[in-house]
């Protein structure tokens, strides 16, 4: 069983559901040879996936080229279903940053067979998240940074501002079509470059003023 760790108040989660939103910043879906999306893009990670702060990520035997993806998380901590755009906000009661790791050569096989991606997103360990911290001593704002950087160097820099959708418009978009509940996770998109991995990296993940995250490529 996995478990979300909110740094305070002491208490945990059940880890539901884990949905990640496709390219919501405009520049990554440039890099990504893409038009920016008209909606979410929306994508399933199961709870197996999930791994926290500190701990190794195997490179799968299967592919060649993994990248990371540095993101903000958020914590939904109520039942909802077609929701006000108010109460989706209300919805979200911590934030973290997260990692969305992928297999990039496999993904790129998949789209030009016009196959499911999903086997390049929900390899072990391809969910990586910080502490959560709650609602209150963390809010959203948009002017706030958020970095990733490869042994030490910078790789991605941007501001959450460059979402093209909103963590509560991303809240609403999915739970009008499906009910969310306490414990679900939103990945809600990583901005642009993104690059490849090797065994022996350190990754190092941050947004300002919330917390950060560390993981190693083994």
């Amino acid at each position: 069983m996995h478990f979300v760790r909110v740094l305070y108040p002491e208490r945990t989660e059940i880890v539901g559901k884990i949905l990640c939103v496709g390219k919501n910043y405009a520049e990554h879906a440039k890099e990504m040879g893409c038009e920016p999306p008209k909606l979410p893009i929306i994508f399933l990670k199961p709870a197996s996936s999930l791994c926290y702060t500190n701990q190794k990520i195997a490179y799968p035997k299967h592919s060649k080229e993994m990248h990371y993806e540095a993101e903000l998380v958020l914590l939904i901590g109520k039942k909802i279903k077609e929701p006000s755009l108010q109460d989706a906000e209300d919805a979200i009661v911590a934030y973290a940053v997260g990692l969305d790791m992928t297999l990039r050569d496999l993904q790129n096989e998949f789209k030009l067979r016009g196959e499911p991606w999903t086997l390049s997103k929900v390899f072990d360990n391809s969910a990586v998240v910080s502490y959560f911290i709650p609602k209150g001593q963390y809010n959203f704002n948009p002017e706030d940074r958020i970095i990733l950087k490869v042994n030490g160097v910078v790789k991605q820099n941007s501001q959450m501002k460059n979402m093209i959708f909103k963590p509560a418009e991303i809240v609403k978009f999915i739970a009008d079509r499906m009910t969310l509940e306490p414990g679900d996770l939103i990945f809600t998109g990583t901005p642009e470059g993104v690059g490849k991995v090797e065994p022996g990296d350190t990754l190092e993940a941050y947004i300002e003023n919330l917390t950060d995250l560390r993981a190693y490529i083994t």
